[in-house]
This record gives C-alpha cells, sequence and structure tokens, in this order.
C-alpha cells in the first residue's frame, strides 16, 4: 500500500509531450536545439514527433506541443521550453 502512494505522489511521472515537426522547423532555433534535446532525452519525459498534428492556425502562430493531452503554446520557443520544464 505505501510503495502505491508512494508512487502515486512520485514527482518521476512520466510526461507525454508530442510535437508538430513543422512547428519545430519554423520556431526552434539553433542556440536552443540543444536545450530541447537535452530536455527531450529525460527519462520522465516520453517525446514524439509528428509530421502533423492538423492545427496548422496554431502552427502558423507560434510554437506549441501537446503535453499529456493538453495544448500549450508560447510566444517563443525558449518561453515554450520553460513552459514544458515547469508542467514536468
Amino acid at each position: 500500500m505505501v510503495k502505491s502512494i508512494t508512487k502515486f505522489f512520485s514527482r518521476n511521472k512520466t510526461t507525454k509531450i508530442d510535437v508538430c515537426e513543422k512547428n519545430l522547423d519554423r520556431f526552434l532555433t539553433d542556440e536552443l536545439a540543444s536545450d530541447y534535446s537535452a530536455f527531450l532525452n529525460k527519462k520522465n519525459i516520453q517525446f514524439k514527433e509528428y509530421d502533423c498534428q492538423s492545427k496548422c492556425k496554431e502552427c502558423q502562430q507560434s510554437p506549441y506541443a501537446i503535453v499529456n493531452g493538453k495544448f500549450i503554446a508560447a510566444e517563443t520557443s525558449g518561453a515554450l521550453l520553460e513552459k514544458l520544464k515547469n508542467l514536468e
């Protein structure tokens, strides 16, 4: 019982992040590419990149990701990375 409670409240839960390849190409800067790579390769991050997520209007306006099924957007790719880090 204690083990299951500890697991439930553990901060090491897996965070599922889905991104659009076109959105990354449009907004991710070379300066932030290694920061994104380091973050997305963390053990508790489950990352998947899609060719398209059919969110064309949002995709053209700002960088975004789908985190555990929730749409998250930001003004810049740096701001998006900070939002993603704060959600994990």
